[in-house]
């Protein structure tokens, strides 16, 4: 770590000798991010920053919970507690796949309540007593780069803009009103099935029932919510486990996808070295992964991979990564980086949703037929919003909570109640249980314990959209938005290619005009794609509060 910090720190004091005033063009951008880039203030800051930052992901990746059968007893997993110790008969859980999986199938309430409260007490209770040390830290080492504090860093270095909290809300404000709409028929759905008295018609929805344990995303209740049983399912996994699907067979349909655009094949190391499926001999952090090694064409994914559709998606996610680090390859180091960071989140998604369209999947044998009824397309529809949309306004509340704290606008007494506030005001979501003090929710999140900002998810839910109206008319589709599949289309390929290739080379808005000749972030093509879905929502949610 101690070679890595020399490196970066000797490149950035050796371009402060220049006068980039001097300088157009393309060498003053190389010499502008050298200089905007660097580590903490000293070394030993550096260091701090470090240790702290891996203990705090130390408590989210070995985070278990355990219990006897009767889930009547819980408590924070250590090494003379680990299963097969001979000291415990209950059963220990980690987070992928048990308790995902758990919160995605599971509809007892009370069960869905003890794994959501477990997982918080045993890993966000231990990081929150890092947090507020770990925050200063964050700031002091911004402040040593010359920005105001860490939300300046990124909005002025990640982002080349200022106000990128500001703009995050207005682009929300424009979502709210199809969000209110999903969120009315999701908590309609939720009273019928659980009951006034668990669910108030008029309140936020407890956050354990919406089968994520973020509450993230909702197409783990898809089978509470489905618009038209009748109709065949968007949903594919009980096709991919009837045809006995592998792991490795789903990453080669992935690379194949990308191939059929003219993109270049996964290279050899990345089928040799990368994590495919949890291993059985020891703990790993499961949080899907895609990873440059920046040597030849070495990239690869890390993944605890099970067979169903969401896993499917998310290997295009991952894969989509993989090849954004191969475009840009030719380019100078410096540039080796996604035009911003919602940019690399987006490419693998927009090739999802081609993916994940009912032509697509009918295509590939895993839905029988690809007959296009209303019906369906609404149920269509509804599963994509439950993955897309609704993460919009949780994305958001994340950043903005972390943005407040490290502007010092709330005091570490108050970081939960103030995280649960903006969950309320913005989610319409609300903890299922009394919350305090002690409690640190935020932390049970990776981002969170991580460091990694999540507004490039919020921004790269938007710009997928973008990127796939554009690579649909350089396909030449001319059908509904929502239906385009984009397999096969060179034209499409060589588009997104052309993006990819200039990683970091120019500001994000000319990059973005390559691929969409627009020059900014907009809400038209995501409101576009869920139009026949949002007529159909105001028609159902008639006799539905809208609004909390």
């Amino acid at each position: 770590m101690s070679q890595v910090y020399t490196k970066s720190e000797g490149i950035k004091h050796e371009a402060e000798n220049f006068n980039v005033r001097e300088f157009t063009g393309d060498v003053r951008r190389q010499f502008q991010l050298i200089l905007k880039g660097g580590l903490q203030a000293t070394k030993e800051h550096q260091q701090e920053f470090q240790d702290i930052q891996s203990r705090m992901m130390e408590f989210y990746s070995k985070g278990k919970v355990c219990t006897s059968s009767n889930h009547d007893s819980n408590f924070l997993v250590t090494p003379e507690h680990e299963p097969g110790s001979g000291n415990t008969s209950s059963k220990c859980l980690a987070l992928e796949p048990d308790l995902v999986d758990l919160m995605a199938n599971s509809r007892d309430y009370d069960e869905l309540l003890w794994a959501w409260k477990s997982w918080r007490d045993n890993v966000g209770v231990p990081i929150g007593k890092l947090y507020p040390e770990y925050v200063t830290l964050l700031n002091e080492g911004a402040k040593a780069r010359g920005f105001e504090d860490s939300m300046d860093e990124l909005s002025r270095l990640s982002y080349e803009m200022e106000d990128l909290d500001v703009l995050a809300e207005e682009l929300f404000d424009q979502i709210r009103p199809l969000y209110v709409q999903i969120h009315a028929y999701v908590r309609g759905r939720l009273v019928k099935y659980y009951g006034s008295d668990k669910v108030d018609p008029n309140d936020p929805i407890p956050a354990h029932i919406l089968g994520n344990m973020w509450a993230q995303q909702w197409s783990g209740i898809y089978d509470i919510l489905e618009p038209y049983p009748s109709e065949s399912s968007p949903d594919a996994t009980s096709e991919m486990k009837r045809q006995k699907y592998s792991v490795k067979r789903m990453f080669k349909m992935a690379d194949e996808f990308f191939q059929s655009m003219g993109l270049q094949p996964m290279p050899d190391a990345f089928w040799d070295l990368s994590m495919f499926e949890k291993p059985s001999d020891r703990d790993v952090d499961c949080h899907a992964t895609a990873v440059d090694f920046s040597i030849g064409k070495d990239v690869r994914i890390k993944m605890c991979t099970e067979v169903n559709m969401y896993n499917f998606y998310t290997i295009h996610h991952e894969m989509g990564h993989c090849h954004y680090y191969l475009a840009y390859r030719i380019q100078p180091s410096i540039y080796r980086s996604g035009a911003n960071p919602a940019f690399h989140e987006a490419v693998g998604d927009t090739i999802a949703l081609s993916v994940n369209t009912p032509k697509h999947l009918h295509s590939i044998g895993l839905l029988s037929t690809d007959d296009r009824t209303e019906e369906g397309d609404i149920n269509f529809l509804m599963r994509q919003a439950l993955e897309r949309v609704v993460l919009l306004p949780y994305a958001l509340v994340v950043d903005k909570w972390r943005w407040e704290v490290e502007r010092g606008d709330v005091a570490p007494k108050d970081f939960n109640a103030r995280y649960w506030q903006l969950r309320r005001d913005i989610q319409g979501v609300a903890p299922p249980v009394k919350r305090s003090e002690r409690d640190f929710d935020p932390g049970a999140k990776y981002h969170v314990a991580a460091g990694i900002p999540y507004i490039r998810y919020f921004i790269s839910f938007l710009i997928q959209f973008q990127f796939h109206e554009a690579l649909c008319k350089e396909a030449g589709y001319t059908g509904p938005i929502h239906l385009c599949d984009i397999y096969g289309s060179k034209e499409a390929g060589t588009k997104l290619r052309q993006m990819m290739e200039l990683g970091r080379s120019k500001p994000w808005q000319d990059v973005m005009e390559v691929i969409t000749g627009q020059r900014s972030i907009k809400t038209s093509a995501i409101l576009s794609y869920f139009k026949p879905l949002m007529d159909w929502l105001k028609l159902q949610n008639m006799d539905n509060v809208v609004g909390w």
